[in-house]
């Protein structure tokens, strides 16, 4: 090579040195800057030459230096190229005292047979700003989903609340319509019910009074006014009867029936209720009262207790022909039993499901005086007392009342 070649040589290889964009600084084993391109003074914000004869720990962080030190040491033990894509990332200083982010790669040289280390520098101030703003951005982002799912959540909620007080206004407009509709229904058949029910013994009432006015001291006369006078009383105690299931039941609704829970002996109160309706049984009927175990007094209403047993022995004496059984059943683990049992009509089967309901009268007995209120009473009073009631009946063979109370504990 000629001495114009090296000459042309070591001017193309200033040119592209002084043309790189990079930071080209080169540094000796003392750590000495020998030599930096126009890039590397701009970017440390030195002027032309001055970085030469810099060490170059004074172009980093003061809280860094003793540790690059160290690790300059280390690599110059053992120093071995880095590509540029696999750089350190580092901080830097310029020469106002400015931090700045860079990267940097690595490389050994030998100038004048001296092993230098050639470091590429590149400021990426700008690459860390924009992926601050973009890691903000990911965040923001991140956070906007995160909201936008909760409100979606919420809103998803808030419909379903919506959706279900809209079903449930519905059910209650639904149960409302259906409770006027039976309300309707309760009334057509409460002024049919009591149109019939209170014409029949007004009618025999009226019949009555005006026969035995006409009844003169003939032969046969006075047995024929007691006979009318019996049927008198005979209507009347029906109406106290209607009355009464009418009253009981505004009371058991209304709440005001006055309840005086105490020992209650229901053997006399059977007995009674016996002695009782011994006035009104059919002249083919017996009425047997039954004792099973021994005796024990409950916790009870006297009263309601009483009504629940002639409600039940006057409805199988009313359904029947036959011998009536009012039985208490004392025998059992942890109640006890009143049982009131007839040999009459029985009740058919697709009417049994509605036997305690107001004002409901099996397809057999409708031309059976009654109002439909009495078993709808009983069940009623049992609840009060906190008792249960069931029944089983078979069509024309007869029915079986049972009612349990819990046994009072000593």
């Amino acid at each position: 090579m000629t001495k114009q070649q090296a000459t042309d040589n070591e001017n193309a290889f200033r040119a592209i040195y002084e043309a790189c964009e990079e930071g080209i600084v080169v540094v000796d084993l003392r750590g000495k800057i020998k030599m930096a391109n126009r890039a590397a003074h701009d970017i440390f914000t030195y002027e032309d030459g001055k970085l030469e004869g810099v060490t170059i720990e004074e172009l980093i962080p003061a809280s860094l230096r003793k540790t690059h030190k160290k690790d300059r040491q280390e690599y110059n033990k053992k120093p071995e190229p880095r590509r540029m894509g696999a750089g350190r990332e580092l901080l830097a200083l310029r020469k106002n005292g400015q931090e700045f982010p860079v990267e940097i790669s690595l490389n050994v040289a030998h100038l004048n047979d001296e092993k230098h280390v050639v470091a590429y520098v590149i400021d990426i101030s700008e690459r860390k700003k924009i992926e601050e703003a973009l890691k903000k951005s990911e965040e923001q982002l991140i956070l906007y989903a995160s909201q936008l799912e909760k409100r979606v959540k919420e809103r998803t909620e808030e419909l379903e609340q919506q959706i279900k007080e809209t079903q449930r206004a519905e059910r209650d407009a639904k149960l409302a319509l259906e409770r006027e509709k039976e309300l309707n229904e309760l009334k057509s058949r409460f002024v049919s019910m009591a149109s019939h029910e209170f014409r029949t013994p007004l009618s025999t009432i009226l019949s009555s009074s005006s026969l035995i006015g006409k009844y003169n001291d003939q032969e046969g006369a006075q047995e024929k006014r007691e006979k009318h006078i019996s049927k008198i009383k005979s209507s009347i105690n029906n109406l106290n009867g209607i009355l009464d299931d009418f009253l009981s039941i505004s009371k058991l609704e209304e709440g005001k029936l006055d309840v005086d829970i105490r020992n209650t002996d229901l053997v006399d109160i059977c007995q009674e209720v016996v002695e009782e309706i011994s006035s009104i049984k059919k002249e083919t009927q017996d009425i047997n009262f039954t004792i099973k175990g021994e005796p024990t007094a409950i916790k009870a209403d006297p009263k309601i207790i009483k009504n629940i047993v002639i409600n039940l022995a006057s409805n199988a004496i009313k359904y029947s022909e036959k011998p009536i059984i009012i039985g208490l059943d004392f025998e059992r683990t942890n109640e006890i039993c009143i049982c009131v049992e007839d040999q009459g009509m029985g009740i058919p089967e697709e009417d049994q499901r509605h036997l305690f309901q107001r004002f409901f009268r099996a397809k057999n007995a409708t031309n059976i005086q009654g109002t439909g209120l009495g078993l709808n009473i009983v069940k009623k009073y049992v609840e009060m007392l906190g008792g249960d009631i069931k029944f089983k009946s078979k069509l024309n063979e007869g029915s079986e009342f049972h009612v349990t109370f819990p046994k009072t504990k000593n």
